[in-house]
């Protein structure tokens, strides 16, 4: 199946219970500048929205203004997590009107937003869950974000005093179905977007005494747009995607991984703001060298900070997941650095799934 042209992911749009706070987050947590707001002061009466940015990363950030906001149930139904993931082509109506006739869900039509800025297109179709992707294109835009958004002035975030911590780029976005649903939304994106299977990874892979996944990736013709896929595997206690299901309320995504050149670095920045990351235990570093041979990293300094390591034959990556940044066990991150490997890092499930168990087992939720 030939795929539609994607370019890239334009942005992920995060629905939140308060989104100015959640801006505040993500700001000093996670080093984003605050570029755009939307809201009453800009004539948008029924939600508010911050645009943030760091490296090529762009998030959205939406708050219902009252009950009466369409997607308000959102928030009860599944608490902050994200809502879409917006992807940039060079057609919008001819991406929407193909992804359709593929079979897609259209959920808004394509629409042409004009302002004295230009003209913004988009139009949208459902994926897992009530996830969905729009199709955006802002070749002929020239303001802010979109229509709608002005320049944050200084009265709500100063741009000087934002510290980026070296987040450059979204690598891939997972997402977490139903068990036995897995298959149908790989041929999904198989069929409706034209992807193509990149690897897949069984309950052999990535499995505990306790819980178990199933796992399989897709990405578009450039490979620039990756999405894993997971879903529960049978096994003796509840899994964590038993759990994100349980807790968002259905399948939704579970971790969206930022590149960075240097994740040490990073690393040391997000935690000076305060940001909690999953750790291993000790014993994951004694036998690092021998599993992957030489690494340019100080492993010393890569246990202090709990960074993981895999390979395969094209070099190697690093690798380090934060805990949920939310209070229920779902969104999380991850923060990657590519030495030539393009994998997902294989050999870490183990040890990363037996430290999101000791997390669950906290919670009593494993």
């Amino acid at each position: 199946m030939q795929d539609i042209p994607l370019r890239k992911i334009d942005h992920v749009r995060f629905f939140v219970g308060n989104a100015r706070q959640s801006a505040f987050f993500y700001r000093n947590a996670f080093g984003f500048d605050v570029i755009a707001y939307a809201g009453l002061e800009t004539k948008v009466k029924h939600e508010a929205g911050y645009v943030l940015r760091q490296g090529e990363i762009t998030f959205v950030l939406t708050s219902p203004l009252s009950k009466d906001h369409p997607e308000s149930q959102r928030l009860l139904t599944h608490g902050d997590g994200v809502m879409d993931i917006a992807l940039d082509v060079p057609d919008v109506r001819g991406a929407f009107e193909e992804a359709v006739r593929r079979g897609a869900t259209p959920v808004s039509a394509p629409e042409a937003r004009e302002d004295e800025h230009g003209v913004f297109e988009c139009a949208t179709i459902l994926a897992y869950g009530d996830t969905t992707h729009t199709f955006v294109n802002r070749d002929r835009y020239r303001g802010a974000f979109a229509p709608g958004y002005h320049p944050v002035g200084h009265d709500r975030y100063h741009p000087s005093t934002a510290k980026p911590v070296g987040l450059a780029a979204i690598d891939h976005i997972v997402g977490n179905v139903e068990e036995g649903k897995m298959n149908e939304w790989v041929e999904f994106y198989r069929k409706v977007l034209g992807f193509n299977q990149l690897v897949s990874f069984d309950d052999k892979d990535i499995s505990t005494e306790y819980s178990a996944l199933m796992s399989k990736v897709v990405q578009n013709g450039t490979g620039r747009v990756k999405f894993p896929i997971n879903e529960p595997a049978k096994a003796k206690r509840r899994s964590q995607i038993d759990e994100y299901l349980q807790f968002y309320g259905g399948p939704g995504v579970q971790h969206i991984a930022l590149i960075t050149g240097d994740i040490v670095k990073t690393v040391r920045a997000m935690r000076a703001n305060d940001v909690s990351f999953l750790r291993v235990p000790k014993a994951y570093y004694d036998s690092l060298q021998e599993r992957v041979g030489t690494i340019k990293e100080d492993i010393d300094e890569l246990a202090d900070l709990g960074i993981l390591v895999d390979k395969d034959d094209e070099g190697y990556m690093l690798q380090i997941f934060t805990k949920p940044v939310a209070d229920r066990p779902t969104l999380f991150f991850e923060v990657i650095q590519r030495r030539g490997s393009k994998s997902f890092g294989k050999g870490n499930f183990k040890a990363l799934f037996e430290a999101i168990e000791r997390e669950q087992e906290i919670r009593g939720t494993l």
